[in-house]
């Protein structure tokens, strides 16, 4: 997905946008019409919906799922992240101005067998080890200032693991690239 066009872009956007409005009125999700979209749009692909609102995280949700057309993952994250975010109440209809939309376009996550390959801020990442797992956007470790062992160590602790469970064998970690654009 590393190919998207402005145009798919600013539609993923608006789409996002008119997500979160909806979900804050309480308004049917919006639907697009399948024949008109491009093939990328489409395409299979996970996706997640950051909101900022005055600089600040509001909410970030993603589908991971790679079997969903990606304009259907980022409409339901948008209204997931609106929604459903545990960190956050939902988005009041007063907030919408002030909401800012970022969008992430993940590429399918492959195992990572030597956490020293690891690339903070160019690999995304996921950690799995019995029922706790989480993941990272690939934009959080230049954000927080992290290097590689830093992320890995905010990951693991996401999970509710041992900072350094990473360094385990048990642990299975996964790595990802991704497209990020926002309004």
């Amino acid at each position: 997905m590393q190919h998207l066009v402005q145009s798919d872009r600013r539609q993923l956007l608006e789409l996002a946008r008119a997500a979160v409005e909806a979900t804050t009125r309480r308004d049917p999700k919006p639907e697009l019409d399948p024949h008109v979209l491009t093939p990328e749009l489409l395409a299979c692909a996970a996706a997640f919906v950051t909101l900022h609102k005055s600089g600040g995280l509001r909410g970030c949700i993603g589908m991971m799922r790679y079997d969903v057309p990606l304009w259907i993952n980022v409409r339901d994250s948008a209204i997931a992240a609106a929604r459903d975010d545990p960190r956050f109440p939902a988005v009041a209809p007063s907030e919408l101005p002030a909401i800012e939309i970022e969008i992430s376009v993940l590429e399918p996550p492959v195992p990572l067998a030597d956490p020293a390959m690891f690339e903070a801020g160019r690999h995304g990442i996921v950690v799995e080890r019995g029922d706790c797992r989480a993941l990272l956007l690939p934009q959080v470790a230049p954000e927080m200032g992290w290097d590689g062992p830093q992320m890995l160590d905010a990951v693991c602790r996401k999970a509710g693991l041992r900072t350094d469970a990473w360094r385990d064998l048990a642990t299975r970690l996964y790595v990802f690239e991704s497209v990020c654009f926002s309004e």
